[in-house]
């Protein structure tokens, strides 16, 4: 059975970092281009990153380019997203999962929460 274990998440202080994980069982997720996913207290989940399935080609939302990095290996059939400087905005359940534009999605994970605070 497929699983998708996100994992990384916690509290931080703002200027901070954190590196998410997103280890997948039961499938293969080298030939799936990946994203990571957030969603916020009252809001729709909503995209921030996709990677290719070589890791070559990267996409970001406006909102974290520049400070969060997504990345994958292969080997390890997993995925992983390194943020930082973390603003309190970034507050959020984290997800990974297959591309937006994909028709089918696999089945969600439990997530990893960020807190982002002083």
């Amino acid at each position: 059975q497929e699983q998708l274990v996100e994992s990384g998440g916690g509290w931080v202080q703002p200027g901070g970092s954190l590196r998410l994980s997103c280890a997948a069982s039961g499938i293969s997720i080298g030939t799936y281009f990946m994203a990571w996913y957030r969603q916020a207290p009252g809001n729709q989940r909503e995209w921030v990153a996709t990677i290719s399935t070589s890791g070559v080609s990267t996409n970001y939302a406006d909102s974290v380019k520049g400070r969060f990095n997504i990345s994958r290996d292969n080997a390890k059939n997993t995925v992983y997203l390194q943020m930082n400087s973390l603003k309190p905005e970034n507050t959020a359940v984290y997800y990974c999962n297959r591309s937006p534009n994909t028709i089918r999605r696999l089945n969600w994970g439990q997530g990893t929460q960020v807190t982002v605070s002083s």
